[in-house]
């Protein structure tokens, strides 16, 4: 976890000392949701490039701050008609899909296929049945997506997933005494960010870069942009 009230400090500091203004709290936690969101997922894309690398300290480095947000084995939602299951509103990356047919004994792990895939009854490396399940992802009505499982499970049977979550939108909350805005976090909504304690200067940097692009001051956001190609560049090290 990283203080939303500490980072939002610094931001402010040095705001104030490069006279750039006030950047009020709606701002700031516009910015902090933007700034997590780019760093979380850039984990995924370095994590790629450096296991390509075979690069194991920095890849080993990734995995630890990506495990936080993952999640085992939490019950899914379950269409008693359809094998249809409703994927959790925090899913980032669906990992495994287990599912639990009561007749078989014990859960079985599901083969993600294509919907041109599911050729059942065309011979046991393609057919699909209770010890095999299958899932595909299809559109839900809503306009995300969700799965349906082969063969259809019906409740009390159970679908479990396993998965990245992504973080929560960090929320810097305040009451306002006299005229200013001051930090409470007993006030419903409030949420640190969720990132690990070594991203706190990455954040300032990156909401200081968005905070400059919105008030059109080149000059900030180089600084900023220079300062997280310094640190990104000694973590590499």
């Amino acid at each position: 976890m990283v203080s939303v009230d500490v980072v939002y400090q610094k931001v402010l500091a040095i705001a104030n000392k490069e006279q750039r203004g006030y950047i009020t709290p709606q701002e700031f936690n516009l910015f902090a949701d933007h700034a997590q969101k780019d760093i979380f997922r850039q984990y995924f894309y370095e994590l790629e490039q450096f296991e390509r690398k075979a690069n194991s300290d920095i890849v080993e480095l990734l995995e630890q701050k990506i495990s936080a947000f993952e999640k085992y084995d939490q019950v899914a939602g379950l269409s008693a008609n359809w094998g249809d299951v409703s994927l959790p509103p925090d899913i980032y990356r669906l990992g495994m899909v287990r599912v639990d047919y009561g007749i078989t004994g014990s859960f079985k792990t599901a083969e993600h296929v294509k919907l041109s895939e599911l050729n059942a009854g065309l011979g046991p490396l393609t057919d699909w049945n209770y010890s095999r399940p299958v899932y595909t992802m299809i559109s839900s009505s809503s306009g995300g997506s969700k799965l349906r499982v082969y063969p259809y499970p019906v409740p009390p049977e159970r679908v479990l997933l396993s998965y990245v979550a992504e973080p929560s939108k960090p929320n810097w909350t305040y009451v306002v005494v006299g005229e200013s805005a001051m930090f409470d976090d007993l006030v419903p909504g409030f949420q640190d960010f969720e990132l690990h304690p070594s991203e706190e200067t990455l954040l300032v940097i990156k909401i200081l870069q968005l905070a400059g692009i919105n008030v059109k001051d080149p000059a900030l956001v180089q600084l900023a942009s220079l300062e997280e190609q310094r640190k990104i560049q000694q973590e590499k090290q």
